[in-house]
């Protein structure tokens, strides 16, 4: 990956509106990675990332900002939230587990790359399977003992070699006329009996309930191992039969010890670590009841995010190299809480704003996942077309925006309950009105969004 920084802003800016001192600073430490790559191997082990901190409200695009940095970067990338750690020494996940975590997922990443690179070969052994479970061969009946020291004519014999031969070329035909029914999709919806893997295996059931989820995770792999595997037979469509036949072929084909070394090197030198509501786990405790051990989990974030060693079922992982991204919207305590040696190792602070109006009227329209796009495309589906005028988007936007400034701040998550109750009517009676053309304006939001404007109205006079 070798975007420029603006050109990361760029690509960003499809998605996210706003927020651009973000985005550069993720663009630039992405943009150091590739820089890092290209130097001499000495000096690249003394550079490290530089992590960054995001702080603003919720919905500002903090998480979509980290997601599609990943994606851009085709790197590995896992979501966590702070609060769902504890101290070693409670009940509850380890902070560990996010390496372990980044591990996985970078090989689910690899793993499906490999059998996307030999999908051709493992769709042509799928279609030969496809075919045996189709026609399934007879088996031939066994001669009895006497006949091997009766002496058959010789006319007899050629006859027989005929007949099988005769018989084999009418299979060959048969199974030829299959195939051509099979690629041109007429044999879709048939139903056949396949021989899958049974994916349980006695003892499982006994595992569940511990209250450590690796151990229980590592303790169900080695009863997995010991007990050999099962197949059963399952009826299904040729469609779904293919779908798990190729699926299959292309885990024979590619190597899972390849894709594993990849992949954890992979997740050494790219991964990206993005940690949510750090800002519940800042302050101090207070002794007792359920915030107890937060400045705990602060301490056991620390050597991560420095550099350590985390030990997982694929060997030892080093964290040097991780980019880590942190996030939180800081309205109750402050960085300042958090303890100073974690503070340290987020040098790049970000600041993201609160969405305006004109921001809402953005995110309503120009992003290639934006939200009246979707309903647009949702009742497409019904046969139904749905045009909003641009009266009609301002006046949502309006809405939305005086909502938030009314009620929580809860930022572009709030145009998603606004077109919900906005929609909701017209969606029920969808299948009534297939083949109209209804127009969305500002009468139309007005008069589905009475209550909501109601309700806005007499907060402004709520002390």
């Amino acid at each position: 990956m070798n975007l420029t920084p603006k050109a990361i802003v760029q690509q960003l800016d499809r998605y996210i509106i706003g927020q651009t001192d973000a985005k550069r600073s993720v663009a630039v430490a992405l943009r150091n990675r590739y820089r890092r790559s290209l130097l001499d191997e000495k000096l690249r082990e003394e550079i490290t990332p530089k992590n960054i901190i995001m702080i603003g409200p919720t919905g500002v695009g903090k998480t979509e900002i980290a997601r599609r940095l990943a994606k851009l970067a085709h790197a590995p990338f896992v979501k966590v939230e702070a609060t769902k750690f504890t101290e070693v020494g409670y009940v509850g996940r380890d902070v560990e587990s996010i390496i372990r975590e980044l591990v996985e997922a970078s090989i689910r990443m690899v793993k499906n790359e490999k059998m996307e690179g030999v999908k051709h070969k493992a769709a042509a052994a799928a279609e030969e399977r496809l075919l045996d479970a189709l026609l399934p061969s007879r088996k031939r009946k066994a001669s009895a003992p006497f006949t091997f020291f009766q002496d058959s004519p010789d006319d007899a014999v050629d006859a027989e070699i005929i007949s099988s031969d005769s018989k084999e070329e009418a299979q060959q035909s048969t199974r030829e006329k299959f195939r051509q029914m099979l690629r041109a999709g007429k044999l879709e919806d048939s139903l056949i009996e396949i021989e899958v893997d049974e994916s349980r295996y006695p003892g499982a059931g006994l595992i569940a309930g511990m209250g450590n989820e690796e151990m229980m995770i590592q303790i169900q792999d080695v009863f997995g191992n010991l007990f050999p595997k099962k197949t059963r037979i399952k009826k299904t469509s040729v469609r779904e039969a293919r779908r798990l036949f190729e699926q299959e072929e292309a885990q024979k084909i590619i190597d899972m010890d390849e894709v594993i070394d990849e992949a954890v090197r992979l997740a050494e030198q790219n991964g990206i670590v993005f940690i949510d509501e750090i800002d519940k786990i800042a302050g101090k405790e207070m002794g007792q009841g359920p915030d107890v051990s937060r400045e705990g989990v602060q301490r056991d974030i620390l050597p991560i995010v420095e550099g350590t060693v985390v030990m997982t079922k694929y060997g030892p992982i080093r964290t040097d190299y991780m980019l880590f991204i942190a996030a939180g919207a800081f309205h109750v305590s402050k960085i300042s809480d958090l303890i100073p040696e974690l503070q340290g190792r987020f040098p790049i602070r970000v600041e993201l704003k609160s969405l305006t109006e004109q921001d809402f009227k953005q995110i309503l329209t120009q992003p290639e996942n934006a939200i009246i796009k979707q309903h647009i495309a949702l009742m497409k589906t019904e046969g139904l077309d749905l045009v909003f005028t641009d009266d009609a988007i301002d006046e949502i936007a309006k809405i939305a925006y005086l909502m938030n400034q009314s009620r929580e701040n809860i930022g572009a998550r709030r145009l998603h309950t606004v077109m919900e109750k906005l929609l909701e009517e017209l969606s029920y009676h969808a299948e009534d009105l297939k083949g109209q053309t209804i127009t969305v304006n500002s009468a139309f939001v007005r008069q589905n969004l009475n209550d909501i404007l109601q309700e806005t109205d007499m907060h402004k006079y709520i002390l």
